[in-house]
């Protein structure tokens, strides 16, 4: 642990506020509820990847290329999206 992050002292005595204890875990929550969040996004890109691979199986077509490169750019910047902001919480944890 960090030192000043320790709970008790010598004396069993906080040694931080409890509004420090209550800002930390608040933080901790709210990280991982952000990750929890871009995992679902992940989860249903991959789900939309499924769903269009199960199309393209039945159907192949020219319009249906032209759409799945459209979709494919899509989730492609759905992806860069959730990368970006794994790196901004990856900076509030630091």
């Amino acid at each position: 642990m960090k030192e000043g992050w320790n709970i008790n002292n010598n004396n069993g005595n906080s040694s931080q506020p409890n509004d420090s204890l209550e800002i930390y875990a608040a933080k901790l929550a709210y990280i991982g509820a952000a990750i929890s969040t871009l995992g679902d996004g992940i989860q249903t890109i991959g789900a939309g990847l499924a769903l269009e691979a199960l199309r393209n199986s039945n159907t192949q077509n020219s319009q249906n290329d032209a759409k799945q490169s459209l979709q494919k750019d899509n989730m492609q910047k759905q992806i860069d999206q959730l990368i970006y902001e794994l790196k901004q919480i990856k900076k509030i944890i630091k």
